[in-house]
């Protein structure tokens, strides 16, 4: 199930109100650490090889998402993504050229699909040495962007970066890249807001630490703790300091070529269920509103 011109997703760029507020929080209660600062924008790492997963810069009172960076396989994958993209609709916004400003260095592009979501494809960038530590994130796993046409958008992450379909519920398209279950999926919604960024932790124990690490800092879990039907992954959402709902999960199901995707009348809960184990009670208001809050900053 493997895209043929892209290796993965590695980092999303953010604008927050506050930044000393926002490294505070990433830092010591979210367990990243800083991996490089410029004028107006800090970027932060978690225990994996990618050179950052967050690059936050300083915006105005809205918390908005400028872009979703994915990795191409090669310079042919980061071509064929510029080509693909354009035919399925898509806008390139900047063309194959070095990342210079970037503190990972190496080549890329920037596209918008027809709807306004915003991605920035990366190839040659720096990747350090993994330190996988209990309770410190590793990665940024998947990336879930409402939409106001979901088999639209589908079709544009099918047809411009060589994404499949791995499962199909009522709410969500999950969309596969790689051997984790999905790295994007697609939220029906009424807008095209981000929805969720998820981080894996390196095993269950490490998601209800942070889980009781962020009630204790102030930030109750806001669903969970369970475990997921489609991806088989553990999960725990919260809402950060500026209404940016993030997730720690771990144990995301590993696919391949074999995969059968399933469709909505595979992921049927008992009545009052939300998840495989059913301990935990649905998502609240609140996180069904933080989901549909960040939008994408406009771009020229």
């Amino acid at each position: 199930m493997s895209s043929p011109w892209i290796l993965g997703l590695r980092s999303v760029a953010l604008d927050v109100p506050d930044l000393a507020r926002a490294e505070r929080f990433y830092t010591q209660v979210w367990h990243l650490e800083v991996a490089h600062r410029a004028d107006g924008v800090l970027y932060l790492r978690g225990s994996g090889a990618d050179g950052y997963l967050l690059a936050l810069h300083a915006g105005g009172p809205v918390p908005q998402i400028r872009h979703v960076t994915l990795r191409a396989r090669d310079e042919a994958g980061l071509q064929a993504v510029a080509d693909h993209a354009v035919a399925a609709g898509g806008t390139l916004v900047r063309a194959i050229g070095p990342l210079a400003d970037d503190p990972a260095g190496g080549i890329g592009l920037l596209l918008r699909d027809p709807h306004g979501r915003v991605f920035q494809v990366v190839h040659g960038d720096r990747r350090g040495t993994p330190a996988p530590a209990r309770d410190r994130p590793e990665r940024i796993t998947h990336v879930v962007l409402n939409s106001h046409a979901v088999d639209d958008t589908q079709r544009f992450l099918e047809q411009a970066l060589g994404f499949t379909l791995a499962d199909r519920t009522v709410a969500i398209a999950f969309m596969n890249c790689n051997g984790d279950h999905h790295t994007l999926a697609v939220g029906v919604a009424d807008n095209d807001a981000l929805n969720h960024i998820a981080f894996l932790m390196p095993d269950g124990e490490s998601v209800m630490r942070g889980g009781g690490r962020m009630k204790d800092a102030g930030f109750p879990i806001q669903w969970g703790p369970g475990r997921h039907g489609p991806g088989n992954n553990l999960f725990n959402y919260f809402i950060d300091p500026f209404g940016i709902v993030i997730e720690y999960t771990a144990e995301v199901q590993q696919v391949d070529a074999g995969y059968v995707p399933r469709g909505p009348a595979d992921w049927k809960w008992p009545p009052g269920r939300v998840d495989q184990w059913g301990i935990s009670p649905p998502p609240g208001p609140d996180l069904k509103e933080a989901q549909r809050r960040v939008l994408f900053a406009p771009i020229a």
